[in-house]
């Protein structure tokens, strides 16, 4: 992966932090990006990167951010939609949330990757390569416990989420790109420390380390498929990737 371009959103800390240093490691030339000038910033530094700034549920601001990422690094090879939020509150009633509120964790967690990934799309279609992995939680199908709810809006975003990854992997299958929908599992960051030390913390270097092999191509064969950082072990999915595919596993389906 020696010289190719990756955006990561959210990159300034975090899941999204880790994994554009796991691909600077690689020998990528990443692009971090978030709202956080500063954290961005920093990581970009310590990776050797570029810090661009962003805020992913604006088109312009997609627009323009993108652009400089080609205009410095190149073409995205890799696009990494990490920018997530979780609402305002976990523990408030729908009935006294402000609307707006539920809606900017749609705004931000789908609308976010929609925006990110059509601005970097036309570049990878042209080339006919690229990849494009949205950062999932398996709080879109995980079944409801008042211990451990993220607030009323952010499991339904991050089912949206991949949803439409899966299609959108769908649509861009012929030409050369790869869309992939993954799980870090149960990381400890800003967003989950609340459950405090004795929650079954995924250890955080798993996800970065399935987002590299995804990155590489290695398993554009599992194509639109939910991939989780700590369950599944990409090697042996890659070796079964025939099987997965004739049998539709590895999807959120209803199973009758």
């Amino acid at each position: 992966m020696t010289g190719k371009v990756a955006l990561v959103t959210g990159g300034g800390r975090g899941i999204g932090a880790r994994i554009a240093a796991e691909l600077a490691e690689a020998g990528m030339k990443v692009a971090v990006s978030a709202r956080s000038v500063e954290q961005i910033e920093q990581v970009a530094r310590e990776i050797g990167g570029i810090a661009v700034e962003i805020e992913v549920s604006q088109q312009a601001s997609v627009t323009a951010a993108v652009g400089r990422v080609e205009r410095e690094l190149g073409a995205v090879d890799v696009l990494v939609n990490d920018a997530g939020v979780s609402g305002p509150s976990k523990t408030r009633p729908i009935w006294e949330e402000d609307p707006s509120d539920f809606w900017r964790v749609f705004e931000v967690n789908v609308l976010g990757a929609y925006l990110c990934s059509r601005a970097v799309l036309p570049a990878m279609v042209k080339r006919g390569s690229g990849r494009i992995i949205n950062v999932g939680s398996g709080a879109a199908y995980l079944p409801v416990s008042p211990g451990n709810a993220l607030g009323i809006a952010y499991g339904p975003s991050k089912a949206a989420l991949y949803r439409f990854g899966e299609l959108l992997a769908a649509q861009v299958a012929e030409l050369g790109v790869a869309v992939f929908t993954i799980s870090p599992g149960l990381v400890r960051t800003e967003m989950t420390a609340w459950l405090g030390d004795d929650a079954p913390w995924t250890p955080p270097d798993l996800a970065p380390r399935l987002v590299r092999v995804l990155a590489s191509g290695r398993a554009d064969q599992l194509a639109g498929r939910y991939l989780h950082a700590e369950h599944d072990e990409i090697e042996q999915l890659i070796a079964r990737a025939e099987e997965i595919r004739e049998h539709d596993l590895n999807a959120i389906r209803l199973r009758r």
